[in-house]
């Protein structure tokens, strides 16, 4: 396998350069190339010619996507509309990458792939319309929606994963507040791009789940960072709603995995395994 990957200098981006060692045939972020722009687009892939495009770049600032939709559409749809279209053209395969909150949060159960999505918000509407501009190219496509993605490094658009931030927070002696009625599946980036791949040489096309296994809030989450840390800071327990946030987030977005299960493949370890991972433990 010949493979790109776009967005390398993000949690995701980093860990799939490394899964695919010297399957790697290029790898860069914003700074190498405008994925907003054809011509660049079209260069890349006619240049590389790569067997499978990873496309990791993504506008995820929730919130400020609620003033500042245009930026957040084109990067999460009209880019990847434009590499779902180079790659059709020169017949490679398109992994692209999804949220779980492309749904409303009104479940009780996993949502499964073919639950109809409901978006609260600009970002989440913004990925949902880069779902269907992908699979509207007509192109070998692959669209792996996940949850709550942590890796070493974190996020450079947030200043570091949640849980780097949280550790960091209570080493300097700040307040924790933490949201506790907001219910989903961390995902490490590093497993994630571990089951990309799999799903790639599985011959896996179309719409997948993927996330670690179990689910919990981010009060819950934050106070599983703080004990491995070593770290004995209270976190108080706060509504979302306290936040009076600018995007509406869904309460309840655990995904199911039993289509990517279905194809034989290995489920994700627990959130709980994989944290250690995620804060450089292990």
């Amino acid at each position: 396998m010949r493979a790109v990957v776009l967005g390398s200098a993000g949690q995701l981006g980093r860990e799939l350069a490394a899964v695919l060692g010297r399957e790697l045939a290029w790898a860069g972020d914003r700074a190498e190339i405008d994925v907003a722009d054809r011509a660049a687009v079209s260069a890349l892939v006619s240049r590389e010619k790569p067997d499978v495009v990873f496309n990791a770049t993504a506008y995820n600032r929730v919130d400020a996507a609620e003033a500042e939709p245009g930026p957040a559409f084109a990067v999460n749809a009209g880019a990847p509309h434009l590499l779902a279209r180079a790659t059709r053209d020169s017949g490679a395969l398109l992994v692209h990458y999804s949220t779980d909150y492309v749904f409303d949060g009104t479940a009780s159960s996993p949502y499964r792939e073919d639950d109809p999505p409901r978006p609260l918000g600009v970002y989440g509407a913004s990925k949902l319309a880069g779902e269907h501009l992908v699979a509207a190219a007509g192109g070998e496509h692959l669209v792996v929606r996940t949850s709550g993605v942590l890796g070493r490094g974190g996020s450079e658009q947030k200043g570091g994963s949640f849980v780097e931030r949280i550790v960091a927070k209570a080493r300097a002696g700040e307040p924790l507040r933490v949201v506790s009625d907001q219910v989903f599946a961390p995902t490490c980036a590093a497993d994630l791009a571990a089951a990309s791949v799999a799903l790639v040489r599985a011959g896996a096309r179309g719409l997948f789940h993927v996330t670690n296994g179990g689910c919990c809030s981010w009060h819950e989450l934050a106070a599983a960072a703080l004990a491995l840390a070593g770290l004995n800071a209270p976190v108080e327990r706060i509504p979302l709603a306290s936040l009076h946030l600018p995007a509406r987030r869904p309460a309840y977005s655990v995904l199911s995995c039993e289509r990517y299960l279905g194809l034989g493949l290995p489920p994700l370890r627990h959130w709980r395994e994989a944290l250690p991972d995620c804060l450089g433990r292990r």
